[in-house]
């Protein structure tokens, strides 16, 4: 494997919501021929009314037509199913093809399904992608990259569409990269609204802490984006889910659980981030954590 993974090739990508829609788009817009697929029927006819030709009948004719097959998916269990499953991608694929899943999934569980593939003689990337739907719109992902340097690099080209590659080592490694990475998101955020919202209760204005806080050590990507752009407008409309933020902080504990890491804090932060779930709601956004502290306070 020495080519590049340059257009036209044929390349699979199954997921087409907030985030997989804008990252599909710019892989066409570089050349390359697209064959989709998503569990919404309308999301894969509207993708496809904009970039004629690009529905995939079923997942196995994908893996027939295409060398390469991207997943963004909600987790590693959709994920599996999807490859593995019943008239899935896998049985298409020949010998010697890519899978990417840059999905946010479980760094343990991409260790079994990189062996599992590999008896089929099918590779696996896990890469998954942090920055959000506007990062995603632009181009401008980071694309944490685990598996086998050579078929990482001959990826490169393709991935580099759509964001910055960082690659990570071993299988399994990009998937425990973004886990940890929205481990400290999650509790950057949460400490975030609580610092924000004492301030405000005893008389300071917002909108100045979080001005004074992006010239001092509290700052975060936190206090740096997501409480301008989203919080203090109470637009609350990130594109990222509570939901998924949550299942997030379990892969990351599943990972010092299986290294035998002591995690206090990071428990702590899991069990807010369900408590939060379980008021807001799956599907709200992940920066309605402030709402979550509000509810707290009326009752």
């Amino acid at each position: 494997m020495t080519n590049k993974l340059g257009p036209p090739q044929d390349i699979g990508f199954i997921g087409l919501g907030n985030m997989g829609a804008p990252m599909a788009h710019l892989l066409v817009q570089a050349g390359y021929r697209l064959h989709v697929a998503d569990k919404s029927d309308d999301a894969v006819r509207a993708f496809a009314a904009q970039h004629a030709g690009t529905a995939a009948p079923d997942l196995a004719v994908m893996g027939t037509a295409c060398a390469v097959v991207i997943t963004m998916l909600p987790n590693g269990n959709i994920v599996r199913d999807v490859l593995l499953g019943a008239g899935g991608v896998a049985d298409g694929l020949g010998a010697g093809a890519i899978v990417i899943d840059m999905s946010s999934s479980s760094a343990v569980g991409t260790r079994r399904l990189h062996e599992e593939l590999a008896r089929r003689d099918i590779q696996l990337i896990d890469a998954p992608v942090s920055g959000g739907v506007k990062k995603a719109v632009d181009g401008t992902l980071a694309i944490m990259a685990g598996g086998a340097e050579q078929a990482v690099k001959f990826c490169e080209p393709l991935l580099q569409v759509m964001g910055k590659v960082f690659y990570t080592g071993i299988p399994g490694s990009g998937h425990a990269m973004k886990a940890l990475n929205n481990y400290l998101s999650a509790a950057s955020l949460a400490s975030a609204c609580e610092a924000v919202m004492a301030g405000s209760r005893f008389g300071l204005d917002p909108a100045l802490m979080v001005e004074i806080l992006n010239v001092s050590s509290g700052r975060s990507n936190s206090t740096e984006s997501k409480f301008p752009l989203y919080i203090l407008k109470r637009q609350f409309n990130s594109g990222f889910a509570v939901g998924l933020l949550a299942k997030d902080l379990g892969l990351a504990r599943e990972i010092a659980e299986a290294t035998a890491t002591p995690a206090t804090l990071m428990q702590a932060c899991a069990e807010l981030w369900e408590s939060a779930e379980a008021r807001l709601g799956f599907s709200a956004d992940h920066t309605e954590y402030m709402k979550y502290l509000e509810k707290l306070v009326e009752e």
